[in-house]
């Protein structure tokens, strides 16, 4: 398989003719590259008028391979013919490097260039890209990649320095500076031609008509300045990836080319697999182009319900310079936006605010030292409750998250969750499948207070930018939130794609109960530490709502039998618990406090059931006549233990200990109102 590895332009700040001094010096060996054991001159020649050169030398290297590698293939060391073509007329010194050794199995093939800077004719500018093609070595064909990369990489980032150190040299002995070569000046030009040949004749004269024309500049290259400015600090081979991915973008889109930022973000998310990059950079074009994404910033108009009730916004900066997005998570009545503006309106002020991110990173990066490449997200949880569990709700906004994942890798630099209740858990395990694995390992948890202490908010928002709803002196212009009025819903704006919870195929159930009667669920538990989660609403009268656990396997048969049914004709009905002889405290517990739900409250909850045995939800009705029957709409729902763990652990190892899921809180349950 043939590899390409391209390195970054570099820039050396002095005149070409200065750096080719200073280039000379690195033979015929050089103690700064080990590795080069000698270089030796087989063919040398200079064109009359001394403005070109050829040079041919054989080059013996000692490859860093493993020992027992080396006694395999049976050599110590491998030759290289490096064939170099200085113009001093044009200002251009050409270099290709082949392998002599194994040439027939493994082809590399080296080719660098350096030339005047096209904006300052007093620097000097450096390329370098290199072909392997390991055609077949005695199986080892994954080991010379890696050893042959391995050696890459470190010419390449000793290339700068050797020119620097040489050039120290040059102006030791003497030579600060050098005249370009000219026509009409034949005794300077022999002055430079002695200076950048180290004094050295030819072995044979060549006229100036065989010069050897010039390659055509490759238009797609990257100076390292630039690199390191604006897109940060990468490796030889994640310059190489970019730059070829680049091109492909390149080659493909006859229009406007995606910014660097953006492909190496792209190619992030695929772990730096121009492959994989590719594939998902041509799909999020094509939806780009598909929605006229491009368009959002100019055209998209903020709904008033959105104005008045969506709890989030841009709020300043971290303390590494990321755009901070402020998101009340808690405050977000995720229902009432969606039955106002609908699925695709709650995407579209998403996909608004990723662009306004975008457009802040720019701006970062252009007024501070260092490039700026994600943003800060800074969600409260205070308020949080099984409300914003509403499973067509969740639904849509895992649908919205899957969007942004696919379209915006990478621009989460880090997630601060602040005053996560109980309830966390649950959702976090619903939602964190479905975010990309970098993205979850960038999320920081802090329950209760925690973000006030050591290891908190302070050590990533500068003092004086904390919020003010967070006790912070900095005011916040993020709107609270709060329940959407209904008389702002707008019929046929959100249609549950997956059926209605309150139809009759619903995962909700409704139950008539007349005074004193109950109605209970039996939950049977064979797997300690899962999680019983409730969610009802109350639409006539009082209802006593209360969890109970038994040792004994109970039955639905037994609930039968006990009058656990719901009709609306009894004074009272007995529990199953008690129809089968069992009394409280002997034969079953309470392990949730009896709670009095009120008409039109709804009610959410979770229960760590830490035991296995009979776990009953009961809800009794406290109506004080039976002339109308209350109403009961409920729904429940176990989490297995290893998905509930799975998240108690990933909150547990965070920076923050997560107080609120510590000690005798955790098998309470959580309701609200």
């Amino acid at each position: 398989m043939v590899q390409e590895y391209v390195s970054p332009v570099r820039v050396h700040k002095y005149p070409f003719e200065m750096v080719m001094a200073a280039y000379e010096m690195r033979f015929p060996s050089c103690p700064q590259i080990p590795v080069v054991i000698e270089c030796v001159i087989t063919e040398d020649s200079w064109s009359a008028d001394d403005s070109q050169r050829d040079t041919t030398r054989k080059c013996q290297l000692n490859v860093e391979a493993p020992y027992l590698l080396k006694k395999m293939i049976g050599v110590d060391y491998v030759y290289f013919i490096q064939k170099n073509h200085l113009d001093l007329k044009s200002r251009v010194l050409e270099i290709e490097a082949t392998n002599e050794t194994f040439a027939a199995r493994v082809g590399v093939v080296e080719k660098c260039k350096y030339y005047v800077h096209p904006d300052n004719p007093d620097w000097t500018c450096f390329e370098q890209r290199a072909l392997l093609d390991v055609k077949n070595f005695f199986g080892l064909e994954n080991t010379v990649e890696k050893i042959a990369m391995k050696q890459y990489a470190a010419n390449i980032a000793k290339g700068k320095e050797l020119i620097e150190e040489f050039m120290k040299e040059v102006h030791a002995g003497g030579v600060t500076e050098l005249s370009p070569w000219s026509a009409g000046e034949p005794a300077r030009n022999r002055e430079l031609r002695r200076v950048v040949a180290r004094g050295a004749e030819p072995l044979s004269p060549r006229p100036a008509a065989e010069g050897k024309r010039l390659s055509i500049a490759d238009p797609y290259t990257l100076d390292s300045e630039y690199i390191k400015r604006y897109l940060g600090e990468l490796t030889p081979v994640q310059e190489s990836r970019l730059l070829q991915l680049r091109k492909w973008i390149a080659d493909l889109q006859k229009g406007k080319v995606p910014s660097d930022t953006t492909l190496l973000r792209f190619l992030r998310a695929r772990d730096f697999s121009v492959e994989k990059a590719r594939e998902m950079l041509s799909q999020s074009l094509l939806w780009r182009k598909k929605h006229q994404v491009d368009r959002i910033l100019s055209e998209y108009e903020t709904p008033d319900v959105v104005r008045q009730y969506f709890p989030g916004g841009w709020h300043h900066h971290d303390k590494d310079g990321r755009p901070l997005y402020i998101l009340r998570l808690g405050q977000m009545d995720v229902k009432g936006l969606l039955k106002s503006i609908g699925e695709d309106g709650l995407l579209k002020l998403t996909l608004h605010v990723c662009e306004e991110g975008l457009k802040l990173l720019e701006e970062a990066t252009r007024s501070s030292e260092h490039a700026i490449q994600s943003w800060c997200l800074l969600v409260d949880l205070d308020g949080l409750n099984m409300r914003h569990l509403w499973r067509p709700g969740v639904r849509a906004l895992l649908r919205i998250i899957q969007i942004v994942e696919a379209n915006y890798p990478e621009t989460m630099g880090r997630v601060l969750i602040v005053r996560a209740p109980r309830v966390f858990p649950i959702l976090w395990t619903i939602v964190s499948t479905f975010i990309d694995e970098n993205t979850r390992s960038k999320f920081l948890f802090y329950g209760g207070k925690d973000y006030l202490q050591p290891g908190g908010l302070l050590d990533y928002i500068p003092k004086d930018l904390i919020p003010d709803f967070l006790g912070g002196p900095c005011k916040s212009f993020v709107h609270e939130g709060g329940l959407v009025p209904k008389s702002l819903y707008v019929s046929g704006a959100f249609t549950e794609r997956d059926g209605d919870p309150l139809s009759e195929d619903s995962i909700y159930r409704s139950v008539s109960l007349g005074k004193g009667q109950l109605h209970e669920v039996i939950v049977h538990n064979r797997d300690p530490q899962s999680v019983l989660t409730w969610d009802f609403d109350v639409l006539r009268h009082d209802i006593s709502f209360t969890v109970y656990r038994s040792d004994r396997e109970l039955d639905h048969s037994d609930c039968a039998a006990a009058a656990c049914g719901g009709g609306a004709g009894a004074e009272e009905s007995r529990s199953v618990l008690e129809g089968c002889g069992g009394r409280e405290g002997e034969h079953y517990h309470r392990v949730e406090p009896a709670l009095v739900c009120h008409d039109g409250e709804s009610i959410q909850g979770s229960h760590v059931m830490s035991e296995s045995g009979s776990y009953v939800l009961q809800w009794r009705c406290e109506a004080a006549d039976s002339a109308r029957a209350a109403q009961l709409m409920y729904f429940h729902e176990t989490l297995a233990s290893h998905h509930y763990r799975g998240s108690m652990s990933s909150l547990q190892s965070a920076i923050s200990g997560f107080s609120c899921l510590s000690g005798k809180s955790v098998t309470s349950s959580c309701p609200s109102r």
